[in-house]
């Protein structure tokens, strides 16, 4: 992927197994949202494949995504801000083409899940951080995807906060069986959930493995914990 003279990926190349939970890292600029961008068809590589599930993406535009079995997060949040938390959840089941009613009733149900419940009428706008973060996942995990994208769940999440997530994210993998690909700055996060991680530094695969692997692996301390 190239944005005029910069590389931002440089055969890039990883794979993920179907009910896992991946960390994908690396420092910052490494490339890990544009391999997201990427994957979901926001960004047109210059050269490659990405397959999921037997399909080549690279042949499907970005609005065909989620009906693939899709969906994502994003790091800056993509939340309509003065519409209702329940508005916005329903917009992540525009794809399934369900009527009004069971629509309405699968909103509520994933509200619910996640314990949104209360918030479903109120407007997202003025929301806490870590409240907005989970109108988010909710809006992507209403629409029942097969692979799960997040990007940064965890970031301006406090402590007991990202706990939490961290629990949430194992739940879903539990009771959905849902295969979940994140980018994540929170190591300790990544290291405690995640069954396998892939390290990307300056647009190129560093690494990749079990949590144990990476955390021992000098190229990647170097590369992004900063060790020399």
């Amino acid at each position: 992927m190239r944005f005029g003279g910069i590389t931002a990926l440089a055969n890039v190349s990883f794979a993920i197994a179907q009910h896992n939970i991946n960390g994908l890292i690396g420092p910052n600029g490494a490339g890990k949202t544009t391999c997201f961008n990427c994957i979901t068809r926001l960004y047109q590589p210059a050269s490659g494949s990405i397959a999921f599930r037997g399909d080549d993406l690279l042949r499907r535009s970005a609005f065909e995504i989620v009906s693939r079995g899709i969906t994502r997060t994003f790091q800056n949040g993509g939340l309509f801000a003065h519409l209702s938390v329940l508005d916005n959840v329903l917009i992540g089941l525009h794809s399934r083409k369900l009527g009004e009613r069971k629509a309405l009733v699968e909103a509520h149900e994933t509200l619910g899940y996640l314990g949104l419940e209360p918030h479903a009428a109120g407007l997202v706008h003025g929301l806490p951080c870590g409240t907005r973060k989970a109108v988010e996942l909710a809006r992507a995990l209403v629409a029942k995807p097969q692979l799960l994208l997040l990007d940064e769940p965890a970031a301006g999440l406090n402590a007991e906060e990202v706990t939490a997530l961290g629990s949430t994210i194992e739940k879903i993998r539990a009771d959905f069986g849902t295969t979940i690909l994140m980018v994540e700055h929170h190591v300790g996060l990544v290291m405690r959930i995640c069954d396998h991680i892939i390290v990307l530094d300056s647009g190129r695969t560093l690494a990749a493995g079990p949590p144990e692997a990476i955390r021992n692996d000098r190229a990647v301390a170097a590369a992004y914990l900063g060790v020399p």
